[in-house]
């Protein structure tokens, strides 16, 4: 007889969010392969499940996956946990599901907590249609050409982003998707659960103030909403053109129009890039 797989979703942060039927595949299991074993083990102990567990992260997934098929395609049943949410979502699990899945072996997903959806649904934002990124690259220049390829999806973005790289994002998102709405969430269903809304100009000014943040954080971004240009961005328009008529390269000409306004370059840069993306 060939094993099942079964791919198990745990709590995000509270203990309390995991259901009837995900407890009982984990004590039922031979083997629980964990992102981390010391933190499933907490889990276990908590609820008085002895299994046995192995790692399963993404350093050792290649290697990993083989072996838990081999011990599939001999009877064992497998279940599959990350260290928080549903395995496979920016979490360890696509290797070994796709492995399994040339092997005929069973599959089976066992449904739970998954950051993502608890951010959007308390957002406030619409939930009929979503983009979801994973982690933002680490670094401002992937991310903002990520940020570039996103820019035209009418639909609510969803990232998932490391507490000192967020102000850092926001900013960038800022400048190359123009003011929106936006939502921090963090450290969801645990003690310090937060969630900040604003604009991202406010958020972007809020998360630089030089204050530590902790916890695990998802980003979500409003949809695009194209706002008629306001009066003084038309007239910024209109002497950025009067100088490059005049032969002046376009930065030079923002920097002119900019100080005849008695506006700072970048917020010329983002109204000007406002009315080009509309």
């Amino acid at each position: 007889m060939i094993g099942t797989l079964y791919l198990v979703a745990t709590p995000i942060g509270n203990l309390e969010d995991i259901t009837h039927r995900a407890l009982r595949i984990l004590n039922e299991v031979d083997l629980i392969a964990c992102e981390d074993t010391r933190h499933t083990r907490k889990l276990l102990t908590h609820y008085g499940i002895n299994t046995a567990t192995i790692s399963y992260h993404e350093h050792n997934e290649k290697e990993r996956a083989s072996k838990l098929v081999e011990q599939l395609l001999g009877g064992s049943n497998v279940a599959i946990v990350s260290d928080a949410g549903t395995p496979g979502i920016s979490d360890p699990g696509f290797r070994v599901v796709k492995l399994a899945i040339e092997n005929s072996i069973p599959i089976v997903p066992v449904p739970g907590p998954v950051a993502l959806i608890s951010a959007l649904i308390v957002s406030g934002f619409p939930t009929d249609e979503f983009f979801f990124g994973g982690f933002v690259p680490a670094r401002s220049g992937q991310r903002r050409t990520r940020l570039t390829e996103l820019r035209a999806l009418e639909t609510t973005l969803i990232f998932y982003e490391a507490p000192h790289r967020i102000a850092a994002a926001l900013h960038d998102a800022l400048e190359i998707l123009g003011e929106r709405e936006a939502v921090v969430a963090r450290e969801l269903t645990k003690l310090h659960e937060t969630v900040v809304r604003g604009r991202l100009s406010k958020l972007a000014e809020q998360f630089s103030s030089g204050e530590a943040v902790r916890g695990e954080i998802v980003l979500l971004i409003d949809r695009n909403v194209i706002e008629p240009p306001s009066r003084q961005s038309n007239e910024l328009a209109k002497l950025v053109a009067e100088s490059q008529a005049e032969g002046l390269d376009e930065r030079t000409a923002l920097k002119r129009a900019a100080k005849k306004l008695g506006l700072s370059r970048d917020e010329a840069y983002r109204q000007l890039t406002r009315i080009k993306r509309n």
